[in-house]
């Protein structure tokens, strides 16, 4: 490859204002639409009876008493489902605002998507339900 005919170092020009409020304007976008989009992977119903906090204090009850006579191996993975339903109990009383994330996905997400070059079926494949898109103004398209 050939050198380009400069060896000065390529002076910086400074951002103009409408650039970095064009950034910013972006990054906002994508916060908006991550936020919305981990909040329906976390809301996702789940196939299975739903844990309630006192179903978690019980079997983790269970898992204190077995404890102390388990064999290592057991004791291994006994350790591991302790800190799951630990982690599981502390988040139980969590709510997330649905309607508001809701609200700032559908004000962003075709400015978004016609930017990032998302289609209609790439938005429903990650759970984004046809309802929102709808109100999003994102046409249905066919890929």
């Amino acid at each position: 490859m050939a050198a380009t005919g400069s060896t000065k170092p390529r002076k910086k020009t400074p951002m103009s204002a409408d650039h970095k409020a064009a950034l910013a304007k972006g990054r906002e976008e994508g916060r908006t639409v991550r936020r919305y989009l981990e909040a329906l992977e976390s809301n996702r119903p789940r196939r299975g009876r739903k844990r309630t906090p006192d179903s978690i204090r019980k079997r983790l009850a269970v898992i204190e008493s077995a404890l102390p006579g388990a064999d290592p191996l057991s004791r291994l993975h006994m350790v591991e489902e302790k800190q799951r339903l630990e982690a599981e109990l502390s988040h139980a009383g969590d709510t997330v605002d649905m309607a508001a994330l809701e609200k700032g996905f559908v004000r962003v997400a075709r400015i978004y998507g016609e930017r990032k070059g998302i289609s209609y079926s790439t938005w429903r494949a990650v759970g984004v339900s046809a309802a929102v898109l709808q109100q999003a103004k994102i046409p249905r398209t066919r890929s």
